[in-house]
């Protein structure tokens, strides 16, 4: 699995092959329904105060569950912290953590996550910052949130503000964990009239396709 995973990420990864790749092994759903839980939830409701337009998706995937190293089944909220693990330690964030750190990383932002071995040993508990974009807001058995779109040292409106939400759960029926990223980006600093999302489609479309690398990267840390 290693020499896989790293000949996908020095070979694959840049030429068109790691979209078909990634069509088949992750599952992407855009725009999210009405009934999607994101909409009814706190964090939604505390940081898009304006109820402006938001770009939405979420990127899935499922892995059979006797691929699933069996530990992570032990205890209720391992999976999803595992998955949390993988995504910002592993390589889909890796060259984003790299430009960060080469901006950000200094005295201002010590407190912060920023290497590999921090991201990889972080239990991301509500208020953990990393790598001067992404901090903790809330964390469950089975979900982890994340709000992004500019540094966390601004703690109020944005013009780039969202939310991401981790997820990890065992569809017992079908014997599989089935992990998640959703993506819900929006503008909290002003009321915006309309109904277009914050950013143009092709940046829409770059991120869906991003999101999906991350889950993909993610779910490795997952199985045996």
């Amino acid at each position: 699995m290693g020499i896989i995973r790293k000949t996908f990420y020095t070979t694959v990864l840049t030429g068109a092959g790691v979209f078909g790749y990634l069509g088949a092994t992750t599952t992407l759903v855009t725009p999210l329904p009405g009934s999607d839980p994101v909409w009814r939830s706190k964090g939604y409701a505390r940081y898009n105060i304006h109820r402006n337009a938001a770009m939405h998706d979420v990127a899935f995937k499922r892995i059979p569950l006797d691929k699933v190293k069996p530990e992570l089944l032990e205890k209720e909220g391992d999976l999803v912290l595992e998955f949390c693990r993988g995504m910002w330690g592993g390589l889909g964030y890796r060259p984003q953590r790299n430009y960060l750190a080469r901006k950000y990383q200094g005295p201002a932002t010590a407190s912060q996550l920023w290497t590999v071995d921090q991201l990889d040993k972080s239990t991301y508990e509500p208020g953990t910052q990393l790598s001067d974009h992404f901090e903790i807001v809330e964390k469950s058995p089975t979900e982890i949130v994340v709000r992004c779109g500019d540094s966390p040292r601004n703690m109020g409106p944005r013009d780039s503000d969202g939310l991401l939400v981790l997820s990890a759960e065992v569809d017992k029926e079908h014997k599989e964990v089935v992990v998640g990223l959703k993506s819900v980006f929006f503008n909290s600093s002003r009321k915006i009239e309309g109904i277009q999302g914050p950013v143009p489609i092709w940046l829409e479309v770059a991120h869906r396709w991003y999101a999906r690398l991350l889950t993909e990267t993610a779910a490795w840390r997952l199985t045996r």
